[in-house]
């Protein structure tokens, strides 16, 4: 029979849940998460704004169809690289931060659009965060 009682099984987690570090392991997973599921949806009814116009003219030459249907392909990976991240951050961020960097890529060769670009680098650099920290936690869970 086990001598545990609620308050010494809880005092661990709650400890885990004040943790810094787990803290910002959680908020990066929710938002990779949310984020690529959000805009993976909206390459289907461009609502945010107008996907195709952020592919490159070299990417929707080398890829069949149009634009907008290399959109529907990237709404697919987008929503695939959120449920990643929610089942398996450890996988999920380095495939957001390698999806990112692609995108990053692809936005550097279009005039106009560093700004995003930039930005789309701080968010890898968020996404290889959480793939470390996604690490660190599933380390520490293994543990005896």
């Amino acid at each position: 029979m086990s001598s545990a009682t609620p308050s010494t099984t809880a005092a661990p987690r709650r400890a885990v849940l004040t943790d810094p570090g787990y803290q910002a392991f959680a908020i990066l997973r929710v938002g990779f998460t949310v984020a690529p599921i959000l805009f993976g949806l909206d390459k289907f009814t461009n609502l945010l704004v107008d996907w195709p116009t952020y592919l490159a003219p070299w990417i929707d030459d080398i890829v069949p169809g149009s634009a907008q249907a290399a959109m529907y392909a990237v709404g697919v990976i987008e929503i695939a690289a959120g449920v990643a991240v929610a089942l398996a951050p450890r996988f999920g961020g380095w495939l957001v931060a390698g999806w990112l960097a692609g995108i990053i890529v692809n936005l550097l060769t279009i005039p106009g659009h560093y700004d995003i670009a930039l930005r789309d680098f701080g968010l890898l650099l968020g996404a290889v965060a959480l793939a470390r920290l996604a690490q660190r936690h599933h380390t520490k869970r293994q543990r005896p």
